[in-house]
């Protein structure tokens, strides 16, 4: 595994990636700091992480793109299948290596709290809770864009697949207040959730049985539910698409609130989507 981090490491920082990543966080922080906190008057550094959130768009994939799809497409990830390194290892190695360069901007951002305490009293508690819930908010997205770069052997493609699903939890809470609340348009919604399910289960795994069981259990556990008590179902598009929304549980940091439970939604969502990508890799070495 240290081996794997080291190389990646290396590879990040014997080329543009890791300097412009780590550049383009620093200005779009710097900017807002100077615009919100200087210029603006208001002490709380929250404010500037917050809005720094949205170039996560932009960065995340820059960085996850290559992770996996660039072995696929040259056909070197054929050396990790017939590695005596497990997938796990490999995995863990490539994950720790992305975050090592975002851990590097969030250490010089710390920094910037102790630069606005010349200009003012600054409340470090909620400045550091909030940027350590901003580098595992950047950790979860970096999740996400490396098992999306284990799905495809195209960079470009992986890279708009992650700029899409950023842009979904970012906007999320808007389409929120769109969802209609009538019960029985939510159990169509929801009907073809489950079945986006079913076929992204098919996709990773190529097993009928399990996409037909998976199916089976969510679409029929739908229907029953709906049949008990359909009143039930009356607003459930808001709470179902509230609780994947990723960014608003950030937003409470920038009023002070210390959201702990944030903490450990991100670090279950990042535990999940590297268990995805292992799994994925593990189907890839099945079919080889």
């Amino acid at each position: 595994m240290l081996a794997i981090y080291k190389k990646e490491l290396r590879a990040y920082f014997t080329s543009l990636i890791g300097y412009l990543f780590i550049a383009f966080l620093l200005v779009f922080i710097g900017v807002f700091q100077y615009m919100v906190n200087l210029r603006g008057g208001y002490a709380n550094f929250a404010y500037a992480v917050h809005d720094t959130t949205t170039f996560f768009l932009l960065l995340v994939p820059m960085l996850t793109m290559r992770i996996l799809a660039e072995e696929k497409k040259q056909r070197t990830d054929q050396l990790i299948f017939t590695s005596p390194v497990s997938i796990e290892r490999i995995i863990f190695g490539k994950y720790l290596a992305l975050i090592t360069v975002f851990a590097v901007a969030v250490g010089i951002i710390c920094l910037y709290p102790l630069v606005l305490h010349n200009y003012g009293a600054v409340n470090y508690a909620v400045a550091y809770s909030t940027i350590g819930a901003f580098f595992l908010l950047g950790c979860t997205y970096m999740a996400i864009g490396m098992f999306l770069s284990a799905l495809t052997e195209s960079q470009v493609f992986a890279a708009v697949l992650t700029f899409m699903v950023i842009l979904f939890t970012l906007m999320i809470d808007m389409l929120v207040e769109m969802l209609p609340t009538g019960h029985l348009l939510a159990l169509a919604i929801l009907l073809v959730l489950a079945f986006i399910i079913a076929v992204i289960t098919y996709v990773m795994m190529k097993n009928k049985i399990v996409t037909i069981a998976t199916a089976v259990l969510l679409i029929g556990g739908l229907l029953i539910a709906y049949f008990k008590n359909a009143e039930m179902f009356d607003g459930s598009l808001a709470r179902v698409f509230g609780w994947l929304s990723i960014s608003s549980r950030f937003q409470l940091f920038q009023y002070g609130i210390c959201n702990f439970s944030a903490y450990v939604y991100y670090i279950s969502l990042i535990v999940l989507f590297v268990f995805l990508t292992i799994q994925a890799l593990k189907k890839r070495r099945w079919e080889a």
